[in-house]
Order: C-alpha cells, then sequence, then structure tokens
C-alpha cells in the first residue's frame, strides 16, 4: 500500500514539472529568440521480488518505485525568421549566439537579436547589454566624427556580420558569432541569455549567416504545447487517483480489522 502511495505522490511531482514547463514555453511563446524547454522522466530504483515455491519455472517479478524527472532539456531548434525591416534587428540562420556584455563587465550568450542603436553608437539589447562588435583597426566609436559613428539607419550588417556605413562605405567592424563544443554545454540565466557552463568551450561559429531586419521568433509550436498539457494534466490525475484509491482501500482494511 506504501508504494502505491508512494507511486502515485512521485508521478504527480514529476507531471507538475512537466506542466511548469509547458507553461513556461507557452508564457513565452512571443519571446524573440526563446527556445523551448522539456522535461525527461526517469523510473526510479527497481527492487527484484523474487517468487520463490511456484510450481512453474522460476520467475524474478520487477517492481518500480515510481518515476521523477531527470533533467530539464532545452530545444535548440531555430524558430521561424521574421522580417521587421528594422536596420538594428539581427537574426541568426544556422548554429551560433551573439555575445553580449552585461552591466557587471560579465558576457552572456543570446539568440535574440531585437538590438537597438543607443546615443553612442553602440548596439545594444532591451536591457543595455552591449552586443559584441569587434571592430575594423582604426576604427574608435569614441573619437570618430559624428558622421562614422552607427546611427540608426545608416549601417549595413551583410551576411557575413560585417557592418558597414551606408555613405562612406568604411567598414566599421565585425559582429562575431559564437557557439559551444559539445550538446548541452550552456545554461540559461533568464532573459534569453545563456553562459557556459564549467569547462564547456566557445568557438566562433562559420555554419550560421547573419540576417540584417530579422528576428528569431520563439520556438514554441503552441499546438504542441496544448496537447502536451492535455496529455500531462491526464497522467497527473491518475497519480491523484492512485493515492485516493490506496487511501479508501487502507480505509476498507481497517474497517475489516475493527470488525
Amino acid at each position: 500500500m506504501f508504494r502505491v502511495l508512494w507511486n502515485g505522490k512521485s508521478a504527480m511531482l514529476a507531471n507538475q514539472e512537466k506542466l511548469d514547463s509547458i507553461s513556461n514555453n507557452l508564457a513565452n511563446v512571443g519571446t524573440t529568440g526563446y527556445k523551448r524547454v522539456d522535461v525527461s522522466f526517469k523510473d526510479l530504483m527497481q527492487e527484484s521480488l523474487d517468487k520463490q515455491g511456484y510450481p512453474i519455472n522460476d520467475k524474478t517479478a520487477y517492481t518500480g518505485t515510481g518515476v521523477r524527472t531527470s533533467s530539464w532539456v532545452r530545444d535548440d531548434s531555430q524558430g521561424q525568421l521574421q522580417e521587421t525591416k528594422k536596420s538594428s534587428d539581427l537574426a541568426l540562420d544556422g548554429e551560433g549566439y551573439f555575445r553580449v556584455k552585461q552591466a557587471d563587465g560579465s558576457v552572456a550568450y543570446s539568440r535574440d537579436g531585437s538590438f537597438k542603436v543607443d546615443s553612442n553608437g553602440n548596439l545594444v539589447d532591451a536591457k543595455g547589454n552591449f552586443l559584441d562588435v569587434e571592430y575594423a583597426a582604426g576604427y574608435n566609436k569614441d573619437t570618430v566624427a559624428l558622421q562614422d559613428k552607427i546611427s540608426s539607419d545608416n549601417f549595413t550588417i551583410d551576411k557575413q556580420g560585417t557592418i558597414t556605413l551606408k555613405d562612406s562605405n568604411k567598414v566599421v567592424g565585425q559582429v562575431p558569432v559564437y557557439t559551444a563544443v559539445g550538446n548541452d554545454a550552456f545554461t540559461s540565466v533568464g532573459e534569453s541569455l545563456y553562459v557556459p557552463k564549467a569547462g564547456a568551450q566557445v568557438v566562433k561559429s562559420t555554419n550560421v549567416d547573419v540576417l540584417q531586419g530579422y528576428v528569431e521568433n520563439a520556438n514554441v509550436d503552441m499546438g504542441k504545447e496544448f496537447a502536451d498539457m492535455i496529455v500531462t494534466q491526464r497522467a497527473f490525475q491518475l497519480g491523484s487517483k492512485a493515492i485516493t484509491t490506496a487511501d479508501e482501500m487502507w480505509g476498507m482494511i481497517n474497517n475489516l480489522k475493527s470488525r
């Protein structure tokens, strides 16, 4: 009886975590560059029950002790690219991440290319983080003349990430794109930002195009998320039903003993 209660409890906890991931995905369906998350399940330790004394062939039965989530898994597949015609909006078609510098000086990586140009000619995201740009030799954005600074619509960025001023055809620099060696090398820190895990190696990506005037939408399929929600809610209810049934059976047994 205890096993039924425990299995029901573990099923409810695991499916609640699955529901949390679905809710997170649906809440971020409109977030630029967001990558959906899922959870993977694993069986808890199994016990071997040796059924001795049976008149047939000796068999060993296995019984599980529940289920739990083993990890949250991020889906890094590319979302749909949407044209905005805004010069400072960038999207990555292929593998890789933009690198941004945060207020505390640390760096993070993101697929969110919704940038804008600040008063100093920097490309910044909605949180004020600076897009990493490798400036051309001899170009100093802090000392160049006003006409040579990046403004909202005086520059172009080609597929290689090269930034060129429209009027003078002067190359300002390049937007580098980075990727990590190995799967699951980045960990999310929120706000569509990622940092490499300890020991992860980050290198420049070559299998990618930088597209100006586009952004990458979240890779969330609402139809799939709602279908998963229905299935997961049903599984949660079954776990709850198992606990209720076990409690009723326990009550019946106690009543029998009292007679």
